[in-house]
């Protein structure tokens, strides 16, 4: 396994875990500690974010080292996980400057969209890191584009 994907991978476990602990304390009413946790959340997305795409600038970007039968529906699971993510980056942003603008009202609208959407990015980032490291050896490094579309 590599150094800096398992890391990155463990950030945005660490983001997803404290988003789940936010969304208990703001049902409990519990507003400071459910602040606290929502931004140990955006932090924790943040160092995932700032790992990924220094070794994707870096270093590039490991494509599928599976089985060739398989690459065709892995190329469209990680397509899907890319647009989730981009998604659930822009959602989060949007939530946390709901959050700091004191617009409570759509805050408390939008949050619960923006918690789904970010469990289903942080299971499906998941799901890739084990398919590029765990399961198989990852192929070859190479640019973003490549990597995406196996060229």
């Amino acid at each position: 396994m590599e150094l800096l994907p398992t890391i990155s991978t463990f950030f945005i476990i660490l983001s997803a875990i404290f988003v789940a602990i936010g969304w208990v304390q703001v049902s409990k009413k519990s507003f400071k500690a459910h602040k606290k946790s929502m931004l140990a959340a955006a932090y924790s997305a943040l160092a995932f974010f700032i790992i990924y795409i220094s070794r994707t600038i870096f270093i590039g970007n490991t494509s599928f080292g599976g089985p060739e039968e398989l690459k065709i529906y892995y190329t469209i699971f990680l397509i899907f996980h890319i647009f989730l993510s981009t998604t659930g980056a822009i959602f989060g942003v949007v939530t946390l400057v709901l959050a700091f603008k004191r617009n409570i009202k759509k805050h408390r609208k939008i949050g619960p969209i923006t918690s789904v959407i970010w469990f289903g990015t942080a299971i499906t980032g998941v799901a890739v890191y084990v398919l590029l490291y765990v399961l198989y050896d990852g192929g070859e490094t190479t640019s973003l584009i490549k990597a995406i579309l196996g060229t």
